[in-house]
């Protein structure tokens, strides 16, 4: 799916921002390093060439994304293209909408008063996965 022209393999960390998984490169070789990228199996370092082809293991807890490269590109476009660059395995959708549901029937948190910092926290994480759906 990459245009004429265009390079046939490129780093991991730009494919993951052009394919929308992350919003910056930065933030991409952030979750690289932590070990939450792996490229064909193996762990991925931020100047891993991938190519069409090529599967890669995306966990962005508590998901957990499984996806075949289809294309390549080296710029975040929009997201109708950018989902064009990868297909997502039936296995890893699947383990994606349980985990989504098992979060969506977990009650929301609940604090007596004003809330103290860590019970803040608590609560933002909740609100951001309710949103994630």
């Amino acid at each position: 799916m990459s245009a004429p022209g265009a390079p046939d393999r490129v780093r991991v960390d730009l494919w993951l921002v052009a394919a929308r998984f992350f919003k910056t490169r930065g933030l991409a070789g952030e979750a690289i390093e932590a070990g939450r990228v792996s490229v064909n199996g193996e762990r991925a370092k931020a100047s891993r060439l991938v190519k069409a082809g090529d599967t890669l293991e995306v966990r962005r807890p508590p998901f957990e994304h499984v996806v075949a490269v289809k294309g390549v590109a080296d710029r975040r476009g929009p997201a109708p293209e950018a989902q064009k660059l990868y297909e997502e395995t039936a296995e890893s959708r699947a383990k994606r909408e349980a985990v989504a549901a098992e979060l969506k029937s977990l009650p929301p948190p609940v604090f007596k008063g004003r809330p103290t910092k860590r019970d803040r926290r608590t609560l933002e994480r909740f609100q951001r996965r309710q949103d994630e759906d």
